[in-house]
Formats: C-alpha cells, structure tokens, sequence
C-alpha cells in the first residue's frame, strides 16, 4: 500500500487549497480513509474521515469549511479547505487505517 499526499502550499488568510492523497495497493472506496495534521510543537489530530459508505466526520475546528471526499476512479481522497485560517497551518497528511499506511506528509501554511 502507498499513499501519496500533495496539494500543499502558502495560502493567504480566508483561502482554500485542496488536498489529494492518490492510493495504490489498496480500493479507496473499500475503507476508511483520514487526513490528519500536526502543527509545530502539537501532537498530530484527525481532521477528517470517510468510510466506506463515504459517511464524514470532522474536526470541530474545520466543520464548514473542510470537505473531504474521494474519486472512485482515480482512487483518490480529497481535502477541500476554504476559509483557511492561520491556525490550519500544519503538515498534512493521509491514512489508511485499515492498512496502517501513512502519505508523506503535505505542508499548508497559512500567512499573509
């Protein structure tokens, strides 16, 4: 299993980047996929999931103004962020759980 991460960036205050994770090795639509992000100096945090039967769960924080969402034919998972605040500011990445697999990591700054 692989899981690549891309699509970070410097962003300005109130914009959006978004966020993909292409797998291989494994079918996306079969299991629960995440994005999580560790900011500088804080323990890592689920941002956002998706299972199998694409029901979503989200970090308080970003209720709103994340979506996450996959592409069945890509085998792709996304991270839709708008309305992007400093505090959004980490290294991102993808999971598996099922697989235990992590991507790369993909860093999001948010500054002006």
């Amino acid at each position: 299993v692989q899981l690549q991460a891309f699509g970070g960036g410097l962003v300005q205050p109130g914009g959006s980047l978004r966020l993909s994770c292409a797998a291989s090795g494994m079918i996306v639509r079969l299991n629960v996929m995440a994005w999580y992000r560790q900011a500088p100096g804080k323990q890592r945090e689920l941002v956002a999931s998706i299972s199998h039967s694409a029901r979503t769960n989200y970090l308080d924080s970003v209720k709103g103004r994340f979506t996450i969402s996959r592409d069945n034919a890509k085998n792709t998972v996304y991270l839709q962020m708008t309305s992007l605040k400093p505090e959004d500011t980490a290294v991102y990445y993808c999971y598996a759980p099922g697989s235990g697999e992590w991507g790369q990591g993909t860093l999001v700054t948010v500054s002006s």
